[in-house]
């Protein structure tokens, strides 16, 4: 029979004693609800009890009653309310770890029980613009074909943005390059694409580059904040050098820009592989290739558990990967002739 903590004391000693009891025998989970542990795991996410009450879409004060009253109910105490943010004491840690799963798991069994295949409603997506300026123009139109009743609200955000907004709600899931520290955050792995060098390669007129033949060249970047900025400067370990006129400083936030800088100015700039397929052919021709093994960059659709919604998040997943997955130089090579970008 499945066993949750329900309870935790502090003997006279302070030692923390766990009870694992049946949750279908315990009097006391009978007076606990869902809706209280929602509003203790948002207590916990956003440290505040303002916040979380606008975030479960009820009033301050019919949060902190139920809040207190879970505390009584489990003589604990689960939140130091002095403190500003609010603090979660060890006991607290410990109940909304094993709330979370309770949480998700009933969330799934609403799922299951919903009609199947029914994916709808209103959902927020965040991505990273480098990502978004060719994913959505791919993805949308299938999307919204396949799924009329589900309503997107996408918006272009930062890495770190997004993963703030994740954590407090703000935004339901965000498209972006990954690996990065999630923390307690989610991800589901969409799809590898190829990075490659877009520029005039004096040196060498092959097909085919290294990471070290970049690094005597003018290097063209996106300005702070975009990952593959990063991605570039880690893999070609490019050192800080003077790459235009003294008397001019740029840097971009778009490809496209990118490219009218190195069409003008010469030099070199990194491009992923759904923006190449995006070009016209002429530029195509400015496009080199790395040799093995061949840097990619992973891109991901990451979450908060445990308010994600599950059947939404894998019918987004499967139909980027179908729509996405097919076309990728990436799927030519072998595992071990690729290797993920450094971020």
């Amino acid at each position: 029979m499945t066993e949750f903590l329900i309870a935790a004391k502090v003997n006279e000693t302070g030692v923390l004693k766990k009870l694992k009891m049946s949750i279908f025998d315990i009097d006391i989970v009978n007076r606990m609800n869902l809706q209280q542990l929602e509003y203790i795991i948002a207590v916990d996410r956003l440290k505040s009890f303002s916040k979380a009450a606008k975030y479960c879409n009820v009033t301050q004060a019919t949060l902190s009653t139920m809040v207190k009253k879970l505390e009584e109910e489990l003589s604990v105490t689960l939140f130091d309310r002095k403190s500003n943010p609010v603090i979660t004491t060890d006991i607290g840690a410990v109940l909304i770890k094993d709330a979370k799963k309770v949480v998700f798991q009933a969330g799934m069994m609403k799922d299951k029980a919903k009609t199947s295949g029914a994916v709808e409603g209103s959902v927020r997506i965040g991505m990273i613009p480098t990502v978004a300026n060719s994913l959505l123009p791919k993805i949308i139109k299938p999307i919204l074909k396949a799924y009329p009743k589900l309503h997107l609200e996408i918006s272009e955000i930062t890495t770190h943005s997004m993963v703030k907004q994740l954590k407090e709600g703000g935004i339901d899931m965000g498209i972006l390059a990954t690996p990065v520290d999630l923390g307690e955050l989610e991800e589901e792995i969409l799809y590898y694409e190829t990075l490659m060098v877009y520029g005039d390669i004096k040196t060498n007129q092959a097909q085919y580059i290294v990471p070290e033949e970049i690094r005597e060249h003018k290097i063209w970047l996106l300005e702070e904040g975009h990952c593959i900025r990063e991605q570039f400067i880690k893999l070609c370990a490019l050192r800080k050098k003077e790459d235009v006129p003294q008397n001019f400083s740029f840097e971009a936030n778009s490809f496209d820009t990118l490219l009218s800088m190195v069409d003008t100015f010469g030099g070199l700039t990194l491009i992923p592989e759904l923006y190449y397929q995006t070009l016209a052919t002429a530029k195509k021709k400015n496009v080199r290739f790395f040799s093995t093994p061949v840097p990619v960059r992973e891109v991901s659709l990451v979450y908060a558990r445990p308010f994600a919604r599950q059947r939404i998040i894998k019918a987004l997943a499967d139909i980027i990967r179908t729509i996405v997955g097919k076309d990728l130089l990436s799927n030519q090579y072998k595992k071990s002739e690729l290797m993920i970008a450094r971020i």
